[in-house]
């Protein structure tokens, strides 16, 4: 199972945005992770279909891997769609029909994954995991970047390791050259470092030093 590393643009320089994201193209990631936050959902605010249509113009090769934080995800499937995301993530804790709108992604044309929160027990995932092609732990609180690792949140990807051998699980939160590693070891193969990778002068060799580490796992 391919093992990928994905930025996060929400730690980036909001002021050099395009620059910012040609740099994560640059470094050899797998995909650029964009967060949008909703401040009902989280105690946030980030960004919208804009700029996921700004990384597809800057960077048209660079994979979008799209994190919706939002009660009501399904308000938003074609807007998102329509900009450019390739993969959307919506929470198990959202306030809308996961099973109809997990449906929708897939029909729009994205691939659909779903995400769960730190506080939520991992078996409410099992009526979703036949229906998405990638599963979300987060490994912090969602809304802030440059959070402390969660290491609790493990046994989760371990959970769904073992019921879905086959199926991409990302982690998302405190990412770095340690934490990262221990993802791996429980059974995660996507791996979001956001103010890790963007806080590195030389993002490409942070990138591959990180998969060096995976490597070793």
């Amino acid at each position: 199972m391919k093992k990928e590393i994905l930025p996060s643009l929400l730690a980036a320089d909001y002021g050099r945005l395009a620059d910012e994201i040609l740099r994560a193209e640059a470094s050899g990631a797998d995909a650029m992770h964009i967060d949008i936050m909703d401040p009902t959902f989280v105690p946030n605010m980030s960004f919208g279909p804009d700029v996921v249509a700004l990384v597809r113009r800057v960077a048209p090769g660079l994979y979008r891997n799209v994190h919706l934080m939002m009660n009501r995800p399904d308000l938003y499937l074609e807007p998102f769609a329509k900009a450019g995301a390739q993969t959307l993530q919506i929470h198990i804790e959202a306030d809308c029909d996961l099973h109809r709108e997990l449906r929708r992604i897939r029909g729009l044309g994205m691939k659909p994954a779903i995400v769960l929160n730190p506080e939520t027990p991992v078996e409410i995932l099992a009526p979703y995991l036949g229906e998405v092609d990638e599963a979300l732990v987060m490994t912090v609180h969602p809304g802030y970047g440059g959070q402390k690792f969660i290491a609790d949140c493990l046994p989760k990807v371990s959970w769904i390791r073992e019921r879905r051998p086959g199926l991409d699980i990302m982690i998302d939160g405190g990412g770095n050259a340690e934490t990262i590693p221990l993802a791996a070891k429980a059974g995660a193969n996507q791996f979001v470092a956001g103010s890790y990778l963007f806080g590195k002068p030389d993002m490409r060799a942070a990138v591959e030093d990180l998969r060096a580490r995976i490597a070793a796992c």
